[in-house]
């Protein structure tokens, strides 16, 4: 029988942890393997269901307290450029500390900021009691505090996976992330708009600070993860060490590199409330409609991952996953193109919606999160594959500055172009620019005779 592992893996478990041949579905021998990332698995989820519900509950209440759309554009805004040093900052911190009592220590931070929506909440049902309404700028310093404090916890634990399970199960354990992720996207923000519209806001962050006791407790029964070798200081050293190594690292630079390309060409999201106003009808509804789309894309890919573990060329998969991306991309113009000029008037029947046009674009948007999601799989194996448990934290940190600004510019390379051009030319453009740059730079050669991107072999991983 396979021996569980709550340590750091050794050669003696691959035989055991070999991948079942014509497997299609996702693989749960992570979970088996070791009861540490099972428990940190199943909390994590449980959690993250409970901070998607708060996500949108933060932006439903401070709409509801301004009735301001900019102001709820600062949820997010103001916590950019924190989240980002907190990345870099946090993941430096998990190649310093026991990584188990950092992941305690900005998990009770995170912890207690939930506590604090809680408070404010109910802070502003009593002034509205009393004829006023709360400020809103508590709100964005408590989500800010949060924010800090999940990015921390994110790196960290990124970080601490290659140190609880054998290296060939990385990949697997990845997938089931990707499972996670899907599930908070899908069911948090539905059970969210459920549990404001019947019992408030208070209640619905009282069920986050509920749900995220489950993962606390995967936190806290966590084994002793300190550094390996010799002691290091945290400060500026360590960063500079961290960006000196990923000089010399270009599989782990292309790697950012690729996906950076991705989210910055094809992030339709806000295109999605002028779709539905417009070209597809329906406001809201296809909003909801486009936006679950992506999420259960990205769960579909991940529940049928079973083959990942087989795949040992991963340089080469990431690329096929872009290419992929970057297809959709193209679809989910071509679509839009097609829509703006053909359909014009709103569609008879409920909510006026343009049925063959929102499935098309909740196809082309399963597709995204599907390929997305595969990319994702692969990229964050390799992360922790190729660097040493050393340098693991400060990679984690460096990835978490990439998917929290790509995004970003996304967001605003859509919008701008939305405006100055039409809706269909951001995707149209960007579907283009994603396959092109990355059929290139993946097969570029950083120094004569080196290794392309391409080259890269799970089974003799270099960064």
């Amino acid at each position: 029988m396979t021996e569980p592992v709550d340590r750091a893996p050794t050669a003696d478990d691959a035989p055991q942890t070999a991948p079942a041949k014509g497997r299609r579905l996702v693989d749960l021998a992570p979970l088996k393997a070791s009861p540490a990332f099972a428990r940190l698995w199943a909390g994590g989820t449980i959690a993250n269901i409970g901070a998607q519900m708060s996500i949108v509950a933060v932006g439903l209440q401070i709409y509801d307290i301004t009735e301001s759309t900019f102001m709820v554009g600062l949820v997010g805004g103001a916590s950019l450029i924190p989240m980002i040093i907190a990345g870099l900052w946090g993941g430096m911190l998990a190649d310093v500390f026991d990584r188990r009592r950092l992941l305690i220590v900005s998990s009770l931070v995170s912890w207690a900021s939930t506590l604090g929506l809680v408070a404010l909440a109910l802070w502003d049902l009593a002034e509205i009691r009393s004829g006023g309404r709360a400020e809103a700028w508590p709100f964005l310093v408590v989500t800010t505090v949060n924010a800090v404090a999940a990015t921390i916890s994110g790196a960290t634990r990124s970080a601490l996976v290659g140190r609880i399970l054998p290296p060939e199960l990385v990949s697997r354990a990845s997938a089931l992330n990707g499972i996670a992720i899907g599930v908070a996207l899908t069911v948090g923000p539905a059970l969210a708009g459920v549990l404001v519209a019947s019992v408030g806001f208070a209640w619905t962050f009282a069920v986050d600070a509920v749900l995220f006791s489950f993962g606390f407790l995967g936190v806290w029964m966590l084994p002793a993860l300190p550094r390996l070798g010799e002691k290091a200081e945290a400060g500026w050293g360590m960063l500079l060490e961290g960006l000196r190594f990923l000089r010399h690292a270009p599989n782990l630079r292309m790697n950012f590199l690729v996906d950076i390309i991705a989210m910055t060409f094809f992030r339709p999201y806000v295109l999605f409330p002028a779709l539905g106003a417009t070209l597809v009808g329906g406001g809201a509804l296809t909003v909801g409609a486009l936006t679950a789309a992506g999420a259960v894309g990205t769960m579909l890919a991940s529940l049928f991952s079973g083959p990942v573990a087989r795949v040992h060329r991963h340089g080469v998969a990431i690329l096929r996953a872009n290419l992929t991306f970057g297809g959709f991309a193209l679809a989910f113009g071509a679509i839009t193109l097609i829509a703006s000029r053909v359909e014009h008037e709103p569609a008879e029947g409920w909510g006026g919606i343009h049925a063959g046009t929102l499935v098309a674009l909740s196809v082309a948007m399963m597709g995204m999160g599907a390929s997305d999601e595969v990319s994702a799989i692969f990229r964050q194996t390799m992360m922790i594959q190729a660097a040493p448990d050393q340098m693991r934290g400060r990679m984690q940190g460096v990835f978490v500055v990439v998917v929290t600004g790509g995004p970003r510019l996304g967001d605003m390379y859509a919008g701008v172009l939305a405006t100055a051009v039409a809706l269909w030319f951001p995707p149209l453009l960007g579907g283009f620019v994603i396959v092109a740059a990355t059929a290139v730079l993946v097969r570029l050669r950083w120094k004569p005779g080196g290794l392309r991107f391409l080259d890269y072999d799970a089974r003799d991983p270099r960064p």
